[in-house]
């Protein structure tokens, strides 16, 4: 009976579904009814979306309002949410320190980094940095008429030239008796105040970068410290100037 099935099977003919007639040809292939359950499925899904899009609108609330509204945009025809302006926490110099150096090596850099400092401050002695706040110094007089002929220069007993100066500003006796140490050229002069504005510049610098280590370190310690199975809860959220602060359960040592 299997071999009468065999022989059956093998007389039998190809299936050739019937093409698109000649004169037909320039609609293109004739249309089986895949495709037409293909293309009928399509064309109501998208007829049952515009009624429901049609009801939605017609039955919208007037005074409706959502967050999303205002918090998404379109991109090219999707509605996509808006990126929140978050401020960040690291930034992507920290987080390459942090990634690939120890706690250790960074509290060492910046030790030295201290001592470089107070080294410059001694040298400099911050006496005409541009971030040092402003004296003022107030004379009081006993009547208008002193305020209106009031010298500066012969009430401190000096040279006219040398009121504006906060420092090694000597009086005319001194000048007198003394003869003067140092550079005393404009060209001279110049030229050092361009040296000494230069080493300000260094300072404030070294001064950013002590900042900058003291505040990785501390970051990265704070990790090395949430390693620990202890209950915590944050303080403080963390900002590019700050580690953040944990507050972590007493625990009692046996």
């Amino acid at each position: 009976m299997s071999s009468f099935r065999k022989a059956l099977k093998s007389r039998q003919k190809n299936h050739h579904e019937r093409s698109q007639p000649g004169f037909r040809k320039h609609l293109g292939l004739l249309e089986k009814k895949k495709d037409y359950k293909l293309r009928a499925d399509d064309y109501h899904k998208k007829k049952n979306t515009l009624a429901a899009l049609r009801k939605k609108a017609l039955e919208k609330n007037p005074d409706e309002f959502y967050y999303k509204m205002i918090n998404s945009q379109l991109q090219d025809g999707v509605h996509v949410m808006k990126k929140q302006n978050e401020e960040v926490e690291v930034t992507e110099e920290q987080k390459k320190v942090m990634r690939t150096q120890d706690v250790k090596y960074v509290e060492m850099k910046r030790v030295a980094e201290a001592k470089k400092i107070e080294r410059l401050k001694g040298e400099l002695h911050l006496l005409d940095a541009d971030s040092k706040p402003k004296n003022t110094h107030t004379f009081f007089v006993d009547s208008k008429k002193e305020v209106q002929s009031f010298n500066l220069a012969t009430h401190l007993n000096t040279a006219p030239q040398l009121v504006d100066r906060v420092y090694n500003r000597p009086t005319l006796q001194t000048l007198e008796t003394k003869s003067i140490q140092g550079a005393v050229e404009p060209r001279s002069m110049k030229k050092l105040a361009k040296q000494r504005k230069h080493q300000y510049k260094i300072l404030s610098q070294r001064i950013d970068r002590e900042k900058k280590m003291f505040v990785i370190s501390q970051k990265i310690q704070t990790r090395k410290d949430l390693q620990d199975k202890n209950k915590k809860v944050k303080v403080k959220k963390e900002t590019p100037n700050a580690a953040a602060i944990y507050k972590f359960a007493t625990k009692r040592k046996r």
